[in-house]
């Protein structure tokens, strides 16, 4: 049976290291809408389909729909997060070093929000989370492996079917006669799906964390009872869009204007591309990063649409991306260490 509200306010109440990582989750969820989302409508942006506010409105309603609608039929991608990795000692021993993986993330993206990168949540949760089961544990063998598989299989959809799935739809939309007024209303539905499927794909993310705050605080994590609650969804929809609403001019502008060049027919191309992918992702239940799929059907577009990318730029990303699961494992590992030690 799932997790009632009231049940959950009163194991808030009384466990401070679980309202500790609510608090936290909610706060990394506030930055995903914030850093992340942005992704989905870089290119209206750019490109002048839509203004900067009423785009970033209709991602948050999109974000918002996207948690909700495909969390109700498939929740294998929270599942995926749930089980990344096992946390003994104890309820205490274990939130709290739930608690120090949620600090590492929102210092993570925070960081990189100031230096204009899109950088994955996704992948800083995962990797924060893992580290601070290490720091716990003592050892790797708390990591469940056949996880981070799934993650390292929705990493390779998410880089090179992205960046492939982006250069064939632009090389298909050259041979389309259309005028750019037709391509612009296209981005709008183009963008409301991409925004969706972030939702969709990121939304779930962050249940898996909820769910198994709430197992650890009753010294449990099985997983065959996964059951999402509808208010949980409504929940961690309602700050992600939230977060979306806060905006992220900055994220737009490295990946539409200083990376690639982009032009109407070339914002749908990228939308095109971003959304199969994700699509084809989120039917698998692979956890894929929104925001490389993005980056990388946009690099795609650039190099088949003749306007060449700024290679420097997306190397700094790609360089991001690299530093993202070591980084936010030591940071994770670290900061359980010191949490536990407090």
């Amino acid at each position: 049976m799932p997790l009632s509200f009231f049940d959950f306010l009163g194991q808030l109440g009384g466990n401070p290291a679980l309202f500790g990582t609510v608090l936290l989750t909610l706060a990394v969820l506030l930055v995903n809408g914030w850093t992340d989302a942005p992704n989905a409508i870089a290119g209206a942006v750019v490109t002048g389909a839509l203004p900067f506010r009423p785009a970033v409105a209709l991602a948050a309603v999109c974000n918002f729909l996207g948690v909700l609608c495909v969390t109700s039929v498939n929740a294998s991608v929270a599942e995926t997060v749930y089980a990344i990795a096992s946390f003994g000692g104890g309820p205490k021993a274990a939130l709290t070093a739930l608690c120090a993986a949620m600090t590492a993330i929102v210092l993570w993206a925070a960081a990189a929000w100031y230096f204009g990168i899109p950088t994955s949540e996704s992948h800083a949760l995962v990797a924060g989370i893992s580290g601070a089961a290490v720091a716990l544990e003592g050892s790797l063998s708390c990591i469940r492996w056949d996880c981070w598989a799934r993650v390292i299989l929705g990493l390779v959809l998410s880089t090179a079917a992205g960046f492939w799935a982006g250069r064939g739809a632009q090389s298909r939309l050259k041979a389309v006669k259309l005028s750019n007024r037709t391509f612009l209303l296209a981005q709008l539905p183009g963008a409301a799906v991409t925004a969706f499927l972030h939702g969709a794909q990121d939304g779930q993310k962050f249940i898996g964390v909820f769910l198994l705050g709430t197992a650890l605080a009753q010294g449990r994590a099985d997983e065959g009872t996964f059951l999402v609650p509808l208010w949980l969804m409504a929940l961690c929809a309602f700050f992600m869009a939230l977060g979306t609403l806060m905006g992220g001019r900055r994220i737009i502008n490295t990946v539409g204007r200083e990376m690639v060049s982009l032009g109407p027919r070339e914002g749908l191309a990228a939308d095109l591309g971003n959304i199969a992918c994700l699509f084809a992702a989120t039917l698998l239940g692979l956890p894929v990063s929104t925001t490389h799929t993005r980056t990388c059907a946009l690099l795609g577009v650039g190099s088949a649409g003749g306007n060449r990318p700024d290679w420097a730029t997306a190397g700094k990303i790609a360089l991001a991306w690299l530093l993202t699961f070591p980084g936010c494992m030591a940071i994770g590992y670290w900061m359980a260490r010191g949490f536990l030690s407090l």
